[in-house]
């Protein structure tokens, strides 16, 4: 599918497979760390979330991290890291902010490559991940999707996920539906604000990304 990758999610003992639709993103978190260790604007990941969180906006400021090109939906090796929109009045805030939105609207191009690809809307999102102990984060998530996002208690989804299907196969659980029970809601967030001002976050990011794209290819 268009900018996607269709993949194994799991295969049960029965032979039962199961398949995903994928969007990779190469680089989310790691514009954090990149924050950190390349340019020293903050002294740790976790500082990244209160610092974001400490401006309402990020007064126009947006960072597209193609540090190692696009993933999906865009698939352009020859893309390159940007920052634009930058005044005299941008700080470390604006510039954390906005590595923190470039996770939201990442996330928001491979979920509209999804709905168009499968004709289906997205209702809801469930988040997991170390990103995802960032409320800003989930909440920015919410406000682009115009979804609620969810955050499970347990927030190492994939161990846990590996850990259910080798219960599975010794019969420590007996069934998907089992499985699916156990899961727990640490929090919701929903929409902030509504679709046109999301939509209009959304197209100065887009503005950015066509400024990344094929940089390197000249």
């Amino acid at each position: 599918m268009e900018g996607l990758l269709a993949s194994v999610a799991w295969e049960l003992a029965s032979g039962e497979v199961a398949y995903a639709l994928e969007g990779a993103i190469f680089v989310t978190g790691a514009a954090l760390q990149w924050l950190r260790d390349g340019l020293g604007v903050i002294g740790s990941a976790a500082e990244a979330g209160p610092l974001a969180a400490s401006v309402p906006d990020t007064e126009g400021v947006y960072l597209v991290p193609a540090l190692t090109g696009l993933g999906s939906p865009w698939w352009d090796p020859y893309a390159r890291g940007v920052v634009v929109g930058l005044s005299r009045g941008s700080g470390r805030a604006h510039l954390a902010r906005a590595a923190v939105e470039a996770m939201a609207y990442q996330t928001r191009d491979v979920v509209d490559a999804m709905r168009t690809a499968s004709g289906r809307e997205v209702t809801a999102l469930r988040a997991d991940g170390g990103a995802s102990v960032m409320d800003l984060l989930l909440q920015l998530q919410a406000d682009q999707l115009q979804v609620p996002v969810a955050r499970p208690r347990v927030q190492e989804t994939t161990a846990l996920g590996a850990a259910y299907l080798a219960g599975l196969a010794e019969g420590v659980w007996g069934s998907l539906e089992d499985v699916a029970s156990h899961w727990a809601l640490d929090a919701e967030f929903t929409p902030g604000i509504g679709p046109a001002a999301a939509d209009s976050r959304h197209a100065g990011w887009l503005r950015a990304v066509d400024r990344s794209r094929g940089w390197a290819h000249g």
